[in-house]
């Protein structure tokens, strides 16, 4: 699923201003995880992550933009836009929206073969977060994962 017709336009509704990816990149996650001490702060600092993620637009949050798999809902949209994608992400669990930050921060303003290059396991293991997330968690972060690689290939 993609963003509406002309996203571009200044409508607030299409206009999503998101760091993740641009301002907040994969190196700044890394290096501000690596600085926290223990799960709880990481925990912490996921959730402050989900913050700053972009509110997705009522009007975007259609049932066939959910991601299957996650235990919370997840809606994700996205659109290639001058050969790089924009994605944009939401779910009603805050330590889901950080979560999707953390993904977001990695494709978004990449290219599908970027998108299908990324380590994403190996991005997850030097965050060390899924030894601690819940079974359901994990699932539900790959499916979100998988659910960004699949429209890179579809689009490409």
């Amino acid at each position: 699923m993609t963003y509406p017709e002309n996203p571009t336009e200044n409508s607030t509704e299409n206009s999503i201003e998101n760091p993740f990816g641009t301002s907040i990149t994969e190196a700044d996650i890394l290096a501000q995880i690596q600085q926290c001490q223990g799960w709880e702060q990481r925990y912490r600092q996921v959730i402050q992550w989900g913050k700053k993620l972009p509110t997705m637009p009522e009007s975007l949050k259609a049932e066939q933009v959910l991601v299957a798999g996650c235990e919370s809902q997840v809606w994700l949209v996205g659109q290639q836009v001058n050969g790089v994608w924009q994605f944009c992400a939401d779910s009603d669990a805050r330590i889901v929206r950080g979560l999707i930050a953390l993904v977001l921060a990695v494709f978004n303003g990449k290219t599908s073969e970027q998108i299908q290059q990324f380590d994403v396991e190996g991005y997850f293991e030097s965050l060390g977060l899924m030894q601690h997330l819940s079974p359901s968690r994990g699932n539900g972060l790959t499916a979100i994962v998988e659910q960004i690689q699949t429209l890179a290939v579809e689009q490409q």
